[in-house]
């Protein structure tokens, strides 16, 4: 199949969040499943020609934004051992400048111009590099206006007749809404500025575009995909996507096994695998010498790493922490957040100094020390359309606690419902609910034959992005059978 991943940003070429590490790995996967896959993206002034060794195959495209043109130069790069195509559009006056979208003052406000301008080029990149995609991928607000552009400019080009399209929705908060006299940048009628159509409150949603004119929508997880068709969580979308329910499916990310995984990570005191824990017993013992904490054989480890605040349920572990700790432990918690999270677990820390370690900070290579020394991972979110760190931690077979929502409630099976569970689930996102789960895995982990045999079943899941690209696959052809019928 030919595919044309479309996202305005791809790791490692330009990342500000998770969704350049989506369509880098994800394009990677489904290359190597045997598909002509190829990604179109901005070419940033992070992203340098001579570093990502690029080079020029269209000098000029004519691109039509409002009633001027607009000039376009194509390179391409190659991404991953798979030789994966990148092709950068450069344009300096829109796209060479210190960030991405936005900088200290706030977003560029020209953010309107300079992606319905990228949505615009990439089907004249197709017919500039005579490559046509059956199925075009785009992700996020910033290329949106794709599947309109293609509805509606481009569908009485027969070469674009059997091209279909999916639309993923990586974070739905931010959905580029700008007001309606940017309109007239798009090219396109004023009959699609209706509520049925871009309009939002008076104001042009690019986001909207794609949930409208996609033949198929995706999201980051199945739990989430019914979460946003929900009021509050559907952040003023939940209509429209309620509307498209039937072409509404969530798909997990993979993560990198060759960067996560105890049997060769470099930055783990000593390597283990399912069949031989007793390296992971190295990595609990060299983690609480780290942190200076009692080194009690029998007495578990629990983590956390995670942005400290509500959402991720810092105050849930705030109110309890001090009870935790009375339950024969070491807690060990890293990350940043809310100045008030910073405080107060400072001073527990001075409390309980052989027992809690703190580390204020978001420090990478920690984190594999914490998941490969840890018994156990606490992830309370309330909100987690996309986490990875369970994903993380089962490999490493550190048993997660987590609350069921999202991506969490996908990826992770409670041990008290299921036979084959795989953590723990709190029954509500409560500061009781909380110490009752820990009893729980408190409980299972002093039976050691029963906890090495639920680290074992942690550690078998898969959550390779080869499985998320195979669920792509089954998705895009639903798109073009969707498209065609």
């Amino acid at each position: 199949m030919n595919i044309l991943m479309v996202s305005s940003e791809v790791a490692p070429f330009a990342k500000t969040g998770g969704m350049a590490d989506f369509a880098g790995s994800l394009s990677q996967a489904l290359k190597a499943r045997g598909h002509d896959l190829r990604i179109v993206t901005p070419q940033y002034k992070q992203t340098d020609a001579a570093a990502f060794d690029l080079s020029m195959c269209v000098e000029q495209l004519d691109v039509g934004i409002s009633t001027r043109v607009e000039p376009c130069a194509v390179l391409e790069g190659r991404l991953g051992s798979g030789a994966v195509p990148v092709y950068f559009l450069k344009n300096d006056g829109y796209y060479r400048r210190d960030h991405l979208y936005g900088d200290s003052q706030g977003d560029y406000p020209d953010n309107a111009e300079r992606f319905i301008y990228f949505s615009r080029t990439v089907l004249e990149v197709c017919k500039a590099l005579d490559f046509i995609p059956d199925l075009l991928h785009c992700c996020d607000w910033q290329t949106g206006l794709v599947p309109v552009y293609l509805e509606k400019l481009y569908r009485r080009d027969s070469r674009f007749a059997e091209t279909a399209s999916l639309f993923t929705i990586y974070n739905l908060s931010h959905q580029g809404v700008f007001w309606h006299y940017d309109m007239h940048l798009t090219g396109l009628d004023w009959d699609v500025f209706t509520p049925d159509g871009l309009e939002f409150y008076g104001k042009i949603n690019l986001m909207k575009g794609g949930l409208l004119w996609a033949d198929i929508l995706a999201t980051v997880s199945p739990t989430y995909s019914l979460e946003i068709q929900q009021k509050g969580l559907g952040c003023g979308l939940e209509g429209v996507l309620h509307h498209r329910r039937d072409d509404l499916y969530g798909v997990l990310n993979g993560i990198e096994y060759a960067l996560w995984s105890p049997e060769n990570d470099p930055l783990i005191p000593q390597q283990y695998h399912l069949e031989a824990l007793q390296g992971k017993s190295a990595c609990r013992t060299a983690l609480v010498d780290e942190f200076s904490l009692d080194d009690a054989v029998h007495r578990p480890v629990i983590s956390m790493a995670s942005h400290l605040d509500d959402r991720k349920g810092a105050d849930l572990v705030a109110k309890t922490l001090e009870e935790i700790l009375a339950m024969d432990v070491n807690v060990i918690i890293m990350g940043t957040g809310q100045e008030k999270f910073h405080r107060l677990f400072h001073v527990i820390r001075e409390k309980f100094p052989r027992n809690m370690g703190l580390r204020l900070e978001h420090d990478p290579s920690l984190q594999h020390r914490l998941l490969a020394g840890a018994d156990i991972l606490l992830m309370p979110s309330r909100y987690e359309p996309w986490g990875g760190l369970q994903l993380c931690a089962l490999k490493y077979g550190t048993i997660p606690i987590v609350c069921p929502v999202g991506s969490l409630n996908d990826s992770v099976r409670d041990m008290v419902a299921a036979a084959d569970g795989t953590g723990f689930f709190l029954s509500e996102a409560a500061p009781a609910a909380l110490l009752d789960t820990v009893r729980t895995a408190l409980e299972v982990y002093r039976n050691q034959e029963a906890w090495q045999s639920l680290q074992r079943r942690a550690m078998q899941e898969d959550f390779s992005w080869k499985v998320s690209a195979e669920a792509y696959e089954r998705l895009y052809a639903k798109a073009r059978e969707k498209h065609s019928g």
